[in-house]
């Protein structure tokens, strides 16, 4: 039987492409792959699109292996499948973060280490992309987030230039809500790597989404305002 397309998924990544022309002409994209839904998404969704675009792109899937001795084989079976390279960039970042420095709120260090080590690896294939699997959701909790602990009304950008690196960082997933990833997930049956940080589930973040759940509940359609708001800002209306 023929699989039917999960619209929602892939109109709402054409409408990001189209607003922030994310992904052009000979561009060479390395994404991002932790193994978790959201990146695993992002690989097939954009392998496929790859297939049938008038637009000219190379991919190549990274996985940054953080200490966990976390089991790839789903991520390198999916590579394979899908025909598309793949990079695992081996670190030390899990053990400097939990037993060396032994951070009380780890998550700040470990992204920034994170962030360093792909797009490092990333320079080093000659990619002029990364391509990172954050979501709807993760823009409204990251401004929360902002919001409630540094007092900034401050979220990541769908398309972002750093000039120190001289590599542009697309979000492509940027329209579509984690519901709808997991729908796409379960729909096409593609595999999931359970993460094996320590502090999984145990995060502000957590708690924000736990949160924006809670809020959905009693003020339906609050995740789409709140996401409109990022882009209906005026100067004038703020001190």
């Amino acid at each position: 039987m023929k699989k039917k397309l999960h619209y929602p998924f892939w109109q709402k990544i054409g409408k990001a492409n189209y607003d922030y022309q994310l992904i052009e002409n000979n561009d060479k994209i390395a994404i991002g792959l932790s193994g978790g839904k959201d990146s695993m998404a992002l690989l097939y969704a954009l392998a496929k699109l790859k297939q049938r675009s008038p637009i000219k792109y190379e991919l190549m899937a990274i996985t940054l292996e953080l200490g966990w001795k976390t089991n790839l084989q789903p991520a390198i079976n999916l590579c394979k499948d899908l025909n598309i390279p793949y990079h695992i960039e081996y670190t030390d970042i899990g053990p400097i973060v939990f037993e060396y420095r032994k951070e009380k709120n780890p998550c700040s260090l470990c992204a920034k280490m994170k962030r360093g080590a792909l797009h490092n690896a990333a320079k080093r294939f000659g990619f002029n992309k990364v391509a990172l699997a954050h979501h709807l959701d993760d823009a409204i909790e990251t401004l929360l987030l902002n919001m409630f602990y540094t007092g900034r009304i401050k979220t990541f950008q769908p398309k972002t230039y750093l000039d120190k690196k001289d590599i542009t960082l697309i979000r492509p997933l940027i329209y579509v809500e984690e519901k709808t990833i997991r729908n796409f997930i379960a729909e096409y049956d593609i595999p999931v790597i359970p993460s094996g940080c320590p502090a999984n589930g145990h995060t502000k973040r957590e708690e924000i989404k736990k949160l924006v759940n809670d809020l959905e509940k009693q003020i339906p359609g609050i995740r789409q305002r709140l996401a409109h708001s990022l882009k209906n800002v005026k100067r004038e209306d703020l001190w």
